[in-house]
């Protein structure tokens, strides 16, 4: 291992936002593991847990990180070397103990702990809830890269979790960032934004950056499903919407060794409003003008990017032709925000998710195969375009 670590990057992370209130709001005696595919290498890492949105707070009765075996099995040259690999999971501790509690409403910081970790390896990062635990602090992702695993039962120190008793999510829940303690070039990109963010093209960007060669840079992913910029939600139907942008992006951007933020976010302004004649919930004057979406950036998130010192790129609103509550004044909406984000000399550039998709002979709707179905959301092919038009600039 080198030995020129010589500062905090954080090289995995994600929003927390209020957890989608079904019938079940509680758990207890669970296990959640999440495998971190790790960017570059280091010697020390630490953990950012957050209970941003719980009402009450939450014990980790025990959390631990370990190098995992799918690593092992990738890097051994036999099947039977891959089976002696030994599990040994390291203790996360808070304050030098072995549990810790985020107290309502807030996140807390794990001590540092000494741990190598090898670029392009995997680490599992396992913990146990023992209690009765409210699970509202969390947030929904996909990607090639993203999920994890619940078991019932305490399993956070085994190396496989039993079949009978584990099932795949994408929720993260309460693990919000993790740092690592690594070499002075590296640096964060951060990808804000809503569930087209929350989906897959911040994955097949870290897959493209280990592709091309562009080892020093961690992506980001700070997204909510349907989270708008200038509104939230308060009732329990669309809670899980999560926080709107004046509340998310000052947290959101605590991050560790970030240079830069691509921002696309605004979509949901456009397309949640039906009247309270069709949902109570979403009346007409929730409609925001193109104005109001470029003064809500502008006074939401360029200012405080600026504040931390950070560069800003804006994100071009995806096609919606076809999607159950498209109209043409939407789309007006979108195209003129649209354009403002392409010209607006506020941002240090911009990165035109809306030209890599979209259609050529119907610029309204997707391109051929880069619809997802719901005409809101791209498909994984799509996905991968827009990870593939994010600037070489922004990544070196």
């Amino acid at each position: 291992m080198p030995e020129n670590f010589s500062k905090w990057v954080a090289c995995w992370g994600n929003a927390t936002s209020i957890t989608d209130r079904k019938e079940a709001t509680y758990a207890k005696d669970l296990t959640l593991r999440y495998p971190i595919r790790a960017c570059f290498s280091g010697n020390k890492l630490r953990f950012h847990f957050s209970n941003l949105t719980g009402t009450e707070p939450v014990t980790i009765s025990e959390a631990y990180v370990a190098h995992s075996q799918a690593t092992s099995a990738q890097s051994t040259a036999s099947e039977t070397s891959a089976t002696q690999f030994e599990y040994a999971p390291t203790t996360i501790t808070f304050g030098d103990r072995t549990s810790g509690t985020i107290p309502a409403g807030e996140e807390i910081l794990s001590d540092e702990i000494a741990f190598d970790v090898v670029a392009g390896e995997t680490f599992d990062v396992s913990l146990y809830f023992a209690d009765f635990t409210q699970m509202n602090a969390g947030t929904a992702i996909t990607g090639p890269l993203s999920g994890g695993k619940y078991s019932y039962g305490n399993f956070a120190k085994s190396a496989t979790l039993p079949d009978d008793l584990t099932r795949k999510t994408n929720w993260i829940y309460f693990l919000n960032t993790i740092d690592i303690f690594t070499e002075e070039k590296n640096f964060a990109l951060v990808c804000f934004g809503d569930s087209i963010t929350a989906q897959d093209w911040p994955d097949y960007l870290t897959l493209r950056c280990a592709r091309e060669g562009f080892n020093n840079v961690a992506i980001i992913r700070r997204a909510v499903s349907g989270t708008r910029i200038l509104r939230e939600y308060s009732c329990i139907t669309y809670a899980a919407y999560g926080l709107k942008g004046a509340t998310r992006f000052p947290i959101e951007m605590n991050v560790a060794g970030a240079r830069a933020v691509i921002v696309q976010h605004g979509i949901n302004d456009i397309i949640h409003p039906v009247g309270v004649e069709v949902n109570k919930f979403r009346p007409w004057s929730d409609m925001p003008t193109a104005d109001d979406l470029i003064n809500g950036v502008r006074s939401l998130y360029i200012t405080h990017a600026r504040k931390l010192g950070l560069k800003i790129y804006s994100g071009t609103l995806l096609p919606i032709y076809g999607w159950r509550t498209y109209n043409e004044n939407r789309d007006i909406i979108r195209t003129a925000f649209n354009e403002w984000l392409r010209t607006a000399p506020d941002f240090d550039g911009c990165v035109d998710f809306d030209k890599a998709v979209r259609g050529h002979d119907n610029p309204k709707a997707f391109s051929n195969g880069f619809d997802s179905g719901d005409h809101l959301h791209p498909s994984a092919k799509a996905y991968e375009a827009m990870a593939e038009c994010v600037p070489e600039e922004l990544l070196k």
